[in-house]
């Protein structure tokens, strides 16, 4: 008995280690695709009546800036919709000073070609709301559209 008893354990924590391994790999593999991972945020945008939405959104009217190709020239219209009446108050404050020179920079960068279809338009949204947001103090972006939008060659 004094023999087996070293292979048993051994048998036992051999095992165990396969169980465990095999619980992790199920989960991992199985997993539901509903379920949000830790590294993705949803965020969720509350229903606001039209006065409401008037009251936290702010707007850039007729942005002008030639883009990476030097012989095309846009003109764009932006409205912010931001959480809160007060967000909104610190947003207009940093319309000029710092919004408008993230999206010089942004529009700089981008060519005709991006702007192809409402895809290139979602991807300047988006592109937009991550690096405006952590400029505003308090509160957050919750959504940027473009209102306006035209190209023309020179």
């Amino acid at each position: 008995m004094k023999k087996m008893l070293p292979w048993l354990i051994t048998i036992l924590l051999s095992i165990t280690l396969i169980a465990i391994v095999s619980i992790i790999l199920f989960k991992s593999f199985f997993a539901d695709p509903k379920e949000e991972s830790p590294e993705t945020e949803t965020i969720e945008v509350e229903v606001l009546s039209a006065d409401e939405r008037v009251e936290v959104t702010s707007e850039l009217k007729d942005f002008r800036r030639n883009l990476k190709d030097a012989e095309y020239v846009v003109v764009l219209s932006f409205a912010f919709q931001l959480d809160s009446k007060k967000t909104k108050e610190d947003f207009d404050k940093l319309l000029e000073i710092e919004v408008r020179p993230i999206i010089n920079r942004t529009v700089a960068d981008m060519t005709a070609d991006q702007f192809n279809g409402s895809q290139g338009e979602d991807a300047l949204e988006s592109k937009l709301l991550n690096l405006i947001n952590p400029i505003i103090p308090k509160g957050k972006l919750v959504k940027v559209e473009i209102t306006n939008f035209m190209i023309q060659e020179l």
